[in-house]
This record gives C-alpha cells, sequence and structure tokens, in this order.
C-alpha cells in the first residue's frame, strides 16, 4: 500500500466508529501471538462486515475461515435474537484463541466453532444461509463457492476476501496464486444466478447476492 492509501486508510479509521476493547485486545494478540498476524481483517474491514451484518439482520450466517475469530465476532453484531454464526477453521491451535475471544465478547450463544476443513464440515450444516463469509485459503475459493451455494437462500448474500490480491490480479503475467483469484472472480462474474460487485476494500472484497 502507497503512503497515499495507507493515509487514506487510516483518516477512515479515525472517522469510523472505534473498535470494541475486546477487538482491540484480540488483534494486540493476533500479532503477539500468530505467524501470520496480517491475515486478521482490522479495524476497518471489521466495521465494514459489522454494518452490512446489522443492514442484512441475519437469523444464520456461516464464516468459512475464522483465523483468530476477529470477523466472526463483527459479523455476529448484526444477528437477528436467537440467530446463529457458525464458523469454519482448520487449524486446531487457533482454537484456544478463538475460544476465548468469542468467550470474551459475550457470543458463546450467538457462535458455534467447528474445527476441520470446510469440505468435511459443510456437509454436516443444514442450511439455508442469509450470509456466507469466505475467507479460508484462496486457491479453495471455487470450491468454497460451490458448496454453499446451494445452502444460500435466494436474496441471501456471498462475501468473498482478498479477491484483488494486493492488486496483482490486473497483471498481465500473474503468478499461479494470483491466476486462481483472477480465475475465481471470473467464476463469479459469468455466473448468471448472482449478482456481484468487487470493493476495493483493503485486499479486495467481492459481494455476491443470489438471485
Amino acid at each position: 500500500m502507497n503512503d497515499a492509501l495507507s493515509d487514506l486508510a487510516s483518516y477512515c479509521i479515525d472517522f469510523s466508529t472505534a473498535s470494541s476493547e475486546v477487538l482491540k485486545d484480540l488483534e494486540r494478540e493476533t500479532h503477539l501471538k500468530t505467524l501470520a498476524p496480517q491475515m486478521i481483517s482490522g479495524p476497518l474491514q471489521g466495521r465494514w462486515l459489522a454494518m452490512i451484518s446489522h443492514m442484512i439482520r441475519p437469523r444464520r450466517i456461516l464464516e468459512i475461515g475464522t483465523f483468530t475469530g476477529y470477523t466472526a465476532i463483527n459479523l455476529a453484531l448484526g444477528l437477528q435474537d436467537g440467530g446463529i454464526l457458525h464458523t469454519i477453521e482448520a487449524n486446531r491451535e487457533l482454537e484456544y484463541l478463538i475460544r476465548k475471544y468469542i468467550s470474551a465478547a459475550q457470543l458463546d450463544e450467538k457462535v458455534v466453532l467447528h474445527i476441520g476443513k470446510a469440505e468435511n464440515v459443510l456437509p454436516e450444516l443444514p442450511g439455508p444461509f442469509d450470509l456466507v463469509f469466505i475467507d479460508a485459503g484462496k486457491n479453495d475459493n471455487a470450491l468454497h463457492y460451490d458448496l454453499v451455494f446451494e445452502k444460500v437462500k435466494p436474496g441471501g448474500f456471498i462475501l468473498v476476501d482478498n479477491v484483488l490480491w494486493s492488486g496483482k490480479v490486473v497483471h498481465k503475467r500473474q503468478d499461479k496464486d494470483t491466476a486462481v483469484i483472477h480465475q475465481f472472480n471470473e467464476k463469479v462474474n459469468r455466473d448468471p444466478r448472482v449478482e456481484n460487485l468487487i470493493l476495493p476494500i483493503r485486499d479486495g472484497l467481492m459481494m455476491v447476492r443470489k438471485m
């Protein structure tokens, strides 16, 4: 991110509602105790996800890729009374951190954590879901999209993170990871069952509305 964009991002954060102390603590601990802390969404994207969830008022949310729980907490803020968020994380070593902060956010009754690979967990989760957030291995975006699609209710939303891949998707010569992400973006854009929009928030967010 160049200096101008970094300054703009900081400005946006400064003039947006502040994250809760629980989320600030989680962000700090993520940087202290994980090998790839840059994977955390951070305050700007986190507030955007919370805002979207409040707008949709979902009863059921599915998240693929929990990491340390930052996005799960933000998304759960917009749940209807009695609503549930199911979140799937493949890395068992992160379970203690996720559960610690889900509890600190007083969301134990609203967030259900599943440890395992999404392709193994998803068949056991009944739909329909009002909102799905895909933020796991980028090579698996297309697989996860296909696995969840029939579980999303008509008019429901799928959000996919990191679809701009540091801007490399516009390069004519692409490495393997970038090419996979570009192919996924093409797949969604050609899907006649949806409307889609890519937003340049952080590393790119794809919004998909099932028709």
